[in-house]
């Protein structure tokens, strides 16, 4: 049987605080999100060519429809792809 000593517990490892995540319209006071801007359209998309959700954006609700209805309408203007290998 173990002594009192030599029991060890379990510690939770402590993880690294991941960055606040923002609305990066709200902090730079952007009204209009231009769906012939692909550059900063690609930053809402991963490498298949699909849009990223709110939760990892950090995008608000408001902003993240305008973003999403910007990419429908850059794809339909093909200025962005529907799907791709390697976006970035």
């Amino acid at each position: 049987m173990a002594k009192p000593n030599e029991i060890k517990y379990l510690t939770a490892i402590k993880a690294e605080k991941r960055p606040k995540k923002y609305c990066r319209f709200k902090k730079m006071g952007l009204h209009y999100i231009d769906y012939k801007d692909a550059e900063f359209l690609k930053k809402f998309l991963n490498e298949q060519g699909k849009m990223l959700p709110r939760r990892i954006t950090g995008n608000s609700l408001k902003f993240q429809r305008k973003v999403s209805q910007a990419i429908k309408k850059g794809r339909q203007m093909a200025i962005l792809p529907y799907v791709t290998d390697l976006l970035k």
